[in-house]
């Protein structure tokens, strides 16, 4: 290969019309307003910002007043991340109380497959199932008031008390534990016993850790905000 060869020139973009621009504009607007997406950003580089927040709604619908993240919405989105060629990398922006155990892991899954630079930022709080989506992109970053509660798996309804039901709580369980450590510097020993912790949480076991501590845990790999954040991805997008 010649050393001096042209490199391809980049693929322009059709100039848009004014009507075909202010329709862009009204449906860039009712992405963020309506779902908190924004579809590229217009830095140096085309990143994807996807946003968790509230609830994790899986199967079963929230209640109206409660702010949720979908999981069948954010589902075809990663989908068309990882395909769109025009989009370089992957922001989730996390702030969520966790939800649906099945649904979190789900998306944190899909967010671990994704072949593009991706990196997670943790705003306010990455709780419960939000620990998997927080972990799950090849760079964790974590600011210094946020929190993140570990504990164990919860379940709300009828429980039937048989020993096959214990059985199905520790599996569920035994699959966050493995998903969060496979994907950050956090031991298996050390994030259960975050967990079963009894002497923080009044009504409950567990450990609530801020930012700085998630990050000497090993849960996340830098303590840092968007600018960090969008570097990083800048960064491995250019290499």
């Amino acid at each position: 290969m010649e050393a001096n060869a042209k490199k391809p020139k980049a693929k322009a973009h059709p100039k848009l019309t004014p009507t075909e621009n202010a329709a862009l504009k009204r449906l860039e607007h009712d992405l963020i307003t309506d779902d908190g997406i924004v579809p590229a950003t217009k830095g140096r580089h085309a990143i994807h910002c996807l946003t968790v927040i509230g609830t994790i709604e899986g199967h079963t619908l929230s209640p109206d007043a409660q702010k949720t993240t979908k999981y069948e919405h954010v589902i075809p989105q990663l989908v068309d991340i990882e395909e769109d060629p025009e989009i370089e990398g992957l922001l989730v922006i996390l702030n969520t109380v966790g939800g649906d155990v099945e649904a979190g892991l789900a998306l944190a899954e899909l967010i671990a497959g994704v072949s593009k630079p991706s990196a997670t930022l943790v705003l306010g709080g990455g709780h419960s199932i939000g620990i998997p989506l927080a972990v799950a992109a090849r760079h964790s970053f974590i600011v210094p008031t946020a929190t993140m509660t570990v504990h164990p798996v919860r379940h709300s309804g009828m429980v039937l008390g048989v020993p096959q039901t214990l059985r199905y709580f520790e599996q569920m369980q035994e699959r966050i534990v493995s998903f969060v450590t496979e994907h950050s510097k956090i031991t298996a020993r050390r994030f259960t016993q975050l967990m079963h912790n009894t002497g923080e949480l009044v009504m409950d076991m567990g450990t609530v850790l801020d930012g700085r501590q998630a990050v000497e845990e090993g849960l996340i790999d830098e303590l840092g905000g968007l600018r960090d954040a969008l570097g990083y991805l800048y960064k491995e997008i250019e290499k």
